[in-house]
């Protein structure tokens, strides 16, 4: 059976707990709300096309024999949809106790959002800074509950521009990407500090190299080298193990403000320990969604709005 190497918890000890999964319809996404499913949680899959999450969902009740499976549709990149996603799924569902920001893309030509935002930054850093913030109450009243934010090592090479976050001049896919990433391990870290007290954890993850769908569209080159990518990466289901780790194993639920890698805390690029840098960066995250900026640890809730 797909991702039955996945374990966590035994004899489905996550039955009761409510897990939202983003970008659920496809790769590692789709992996990580199965191995949740499988262990008997109740599965939030987000996704875009309502024919994807149809087939997503009948497939996961019949892999797992787990009834408690359920979509939600969005396009994240869109920050409309995404506050009508928190307003769905909390009119829906009394608790939740894991919120996995796992939606993702590839970009190699600059587009941008209906929002007018940079498609990377919309959706990478964005989407998942917004919707935690407009779950942050539920996440709060549930703990303890866990947040966990798909990055990527490809962080490791990127720069900051704090001048151009969005790339509007000279934009590469690769490094937007990289850049999106590192905004969102420093996001993480930040969530984790102001969460810090409220019984909610906040870590990132790297899902190392995965043969998944991103980019595979986005040129020639890339429809060229998908056989030979094939080859040498993971499988989602190897891909979604750290996700599901983080998100759910008994032994890392109070490990805050991390960054893992095949299932152990690593150490994330150096710059992403800089704390004048992430409060910074939220500030600007704060007023690209909307948000109030001034959200300080421990007063944070009645905020997020």
């Amino acid at each position: 059976m797909k991702g039955e190497g996945i374990v966590v918890a035994r004899n489905n000890t996550l039955e009761g707990q409510v897990c939202m999964v983003t970008g659920a319809t496809s790769g590692i996404g789709q992996a990580t709300a199965r191995a949740l499913a499988q262990q008997g949680a109740t599965v939030v899959a987000v996704g875009r096309s309502k024919e994807k999450a149809d087939a997503t969902v009948a497939a996961l009740r019949q892999e797992s024999s787990n009834g408690s499976i359920d979509y939600l549709l969005a396009d994240l990149s869109a920050q409309a949809q995404v506050r009508r996603l928190a307003e769905r799924f909390q009119a829906r569902y009394p608790r939740l106790d894991m919120l996995i920001n796992n939606a993702g893309g590839f970009f190699v030509k600059r587009e941008e959002s209906v929002d007018g935002i940079e498609m990377n930054w919309a959706l990478h850093v964005l989407c998942p800074f917004l919707l935690t913030s407009l779950l942050q109450e539920i996440l709060v009243t549930s703990a303890p509950s866990r947040v966990v934010n798909v990055s990527s090592d490809m962080h490791k090479f990127a720069k900051l521009n704090m001048d151009d976050l969005e790339m509007a001049q000279g934009y590469s896919g690769q490094k937007a990407y990289g850049q999106s990433k590192l905004a969102l391990v420093l996001i993480t870290y930040e969530l984790a500090r102001r969460l810090a007290g409220t019984g909610v954890v906040a870590n990132a993850v790297h899902p190392g190299f995965v043969a998944t769908g991103i980019g595979m569209g986005g040129g020639f080159l890339y429809r060229v080298a998908a056989p030979l990518i094939k080859l040498v990466a993971q499988s989602p289901e190897e891909g979604a193990r750290t996700s599901v780790y983080v998100a759910a194993a008994p032994e890392v639920a109070d490990v805050t403000g991390q960054y893992f890698a095949k299932e152990e805390p690593v150490r994330s690029a150096p710059v992403t320990y800089d704390e004048a840098l992430a409060e910074r960066l939220w500030a600007v995250c704060a007023q690209m969604t909307g948000l109030t900026p001034e959200r300080k640890p421990g007063n944070n809730v009645e905020n997020a709005q």
